[in-house]
């Protein structure tokens, strides 16, 4: 009897080690799923941040850039503007010194039609 008792006793504690194991199985499992949604959603958040990141600086290069290329503009700008005004003022000045002359031969021409007749 006290042999039945022990294999009773014995089958007790296996069936529990059993059942801790089936527990603990049980809890390894919802340790990994929560585990792997934790990660997951760790991952997400992360991958949020960092396309933010990537966006913002993407957008200051941009704006750094277009600022770049309006200074260069406005400098070509300014450069064409000054050499025209110097070709302006240079044919300004060409046209003082040659109106006197353009004037004198219209002049001769007025005067030599007038002479012949022919005006």
């Amino acid at each position: 009897m006290e042999k039945k008792i022990l294999d009773n006793e014995a089958y007790d504690a296996l069936a529990r080690i059993k059942q801790a194991e089936e527990k603990a199985k049980e809890i390894v499992l919802e340790a990994r799923e929560k585990s792997t949604a934790k990660i997951v959603h760790e991952a997400q958040e992360e991958g949020e941040k960092l396309q933010q990141r990537i966006l913002k600086e993407a957008g200051e290069e941009a704006e750094k850039k277009k600022t770049e290329i309006i200074d260069r503009a406005k400098k070509q700008r300014n450069e064409i503007e000054q050499e025209a005004e110097r070709e302006i003022a240079g044919l300004k000045q060409k046209t003082r010194t040659l109106m006197p002359e353009a004037v004198e031969k219209i002049r001769k021409k007025v005067e030599e039609a007038l002479k012949k007749g022919s005006f």
